[in-house]
């Protein structure tokens, strides 16, 4: 009974530890954004370096199957502490160890989780690093943009494999090559520069596409994961989106702005067919929002092979809508607000602004 006494103690005071931190850090790291910028800049890119490299040596996703490992370990241990603790004579003290336990194990995974993410939140954004500043633009501006955008996907819609169907496929492996993209793009843009691992398919994507996910970065394993059942255009973009994380910069806009710069001077036509139709889709549902007629007046110039991808897209998704992807949406929503992204999910669109300064610069 002592010992376990001591193996409870030990546990509370070492996740307890762990928590601290956690909250001291994020606490610096809002206080002293300069602090935020240090660790991004030396101390994640160790981490990446060190984390990164080691989780890449599995092919598959390791956070992946570190996820199914908790959440199945969990629900065991507690089955096994709930049947111990009936035929035990102190049965609080069953429970109390596994409930030390799962503290112990939430309180690593929260202070991975600040030191690999959180943190990051608060440094400097890759737009101001590299130059790229907004800059107000009229509506006239987005239609000129869309119409430019059109004609990128238009002349690459000829360009890509097509299925039977005639919806877009990808000609190989999109990992190495989302790799090889971000190193590219690293040589202009010193912030990009450093390591990458592979991104990872997710064995369980229909979990991702019930959550309404396309991709995932794990801070815990420092691992960029993507859904490997989603239509294809989405990959080389999605992939490079979650590979950019990897850098540092956690903003979702400017990981959409990173992975469009990425895919469009990428090597691989479907790649810069994949980074056209994003930034397109963004630019366009802007541009719906603030003037419907212009924005039919630009849709009606789109490829019809571009539409069959499209089409496609819409009737992937729909099999999947349902009451995870709105828990889902709200979850992440208010995720993003609690790391500083006051538009939650909404911010993935900011996107829009980066691509119309872009253009006009």
């Amino acid at each position: 009974m002592k010992s376990k006494r001591s193996i409870i103690i030990i546990r509370l005071l070492a996740g307890g530890l762990l928590l601290g931190i956690s909250v001291l850090l994020i606490l610096l790291s809002e206080w002293f954004p300069q602090m935020a910028e240090w660790h991004s800049v030396y101390v994640y890119k160790i981490l990446v370096a060190v984390l990164g490299r080691f989780s890449g040596f599995f092919p598959f996703s390791l956070a992946e199957l570190c996820v199914y490992g908790v959440v199945f370990g969990a629900i065991g241990t507690l089955i096994r502490a709930i049947l111990r603790s009936l035929r035990e004579r102190r049965p609080g003290a069953v429970m109390a160890k596994w409930f030390s336990g799962f503290f112990l194990t939430a309180s690593v995974l929260i202070f991975l989780f600040v030191i690999n993410c959180g943190i990051n939140y608060r440094s400097v954004s890759f737009s101001e690093k590299s130059g790229f500043m907004t800059v107000e633009y009229t509506i006239e501006n987005l239609k000129n943009v869309c119409i430019r955008l059109t004609e990128e996907v238009n002349e690459r819609a000829d360009l890509v494999a097509r299925d039977e169907a005639g919806v877009m496929i990808l000609e190989a492996d999109e990992r190495e090559d989302a790799v090889r993209a971000m190193e590219d793009l690293g040589k202009q843009y010193p912030a990009l520069a450093g390591y990458y691992p592979n991104p990872k398919k997710v064995f369980g994507s229909f979990l991702l596409s019930y959550l309404g996910l396309s991709g995932i970065y794990a801070p815990f394993t420092v691992e960029a994961n993507y859904n490997r059942d989603m239509t294809d255009y989405n990959k080389p973009f999605t992939a490079c989106h979650e590979l950019s994380h990897l850098r540092g910069f956690m903003q979702e806009e400017e990981a959409n702005f990173i992975a469009f710069l990425a895919c469009k001077d990428a090597g691989r036509e479907d790649f810069q067919y994949s980074g056209y139709l994003l930034a397109w889709i963004y630019c366009m549902n802007e541009l719906n929002r603030n003037d419907r007629a212009a924005w039919q007046e630009v849709r009606s110039t789109l490829d019809e092979k571009v539409n069959v991808d499209l089409r496609e897209n819409s009737q992937f998704w729909a099999g999947y809508e349902g009451i995870m992807e709105e828990v889902s949406d709200k979850v992440n929503d208010t995720y993003l607000k609690a790391n500083g992204q006051s538009d939650g999910v909404l911010s993935y669109d900011r996107m829009v602004n980066l691509v119309v300064s872009y253009y006009l610069e």
